[in-house]
């Protein structure tokens, strides 16, 4: 009985250890991230050094850009979604050949945007002309409705 018990608390020190090193890596990991949170889900960490996740858009900042009237697309993503995991590395560099600003909002971290932009599903592509809705696209589409779809708001 008594190997048991000292077996049990093994695997539980083993485990208790695990989840310390864990939450310590997360931790390094997401200091200094484009969210402005110290605690970001796992999914979202994995794409931190992803450059097709680099233009990251607040909540505060969206709602101020639309509020000023700004002309934008933005794309809302969840970095758990395996559409938008497919559909990332063809869109962001898309709209970088056409000269094209996307800012992206992540779902996953701020999740009040399902919500206040009517998102039903992701990927999810909105255009604002003079901070009004103008246009979307959502769910995963091929790579030439996302083109044709650029092209009529490239600027």
């Amino acid at each position: 009985m008594k190997k048991v018990i000292i077996f049990l608390a093994i695997i539980i020190a083993l485990f208790a250890t695990l989840a310390f090193v864990t939450n310590y890596s997360n931790k390094q990991a997401s200091e200094g991230n484009p969210y402005g949170k110290s605690n970001l889900k796992q999914a979202t960490i994995s794409q931190l050094d992803d450059p097709n996740y680099e233009n990251q858009i607040l909540p505060d900042e969206l709602a101020q850009r639309l509020a000023d009237k700004e002309s934008l697309t933005v794309y809302f993503y969840s970095p758990e979604c395996a559409y938008c995991r497919e559909t990332s590395p063809v869109i962001v560099p898309m709209t970088e050949e056409l000269g094209m600003e996307l800012p992206l909002y992540n779902l996953l971290e701020f999740e009040e945007g399902w919500k206040t932009y009517q998102i039903s599903s992701t990927p999810t592509l909105v255009r604002y002309e003079d901070g009004v809705e103008v246009g979307r696209v959502e769910g995963k589409v091929s790579d030439a409705q996302f083109q044709a779809w650029f092209e009529q708001y490239a600027e």
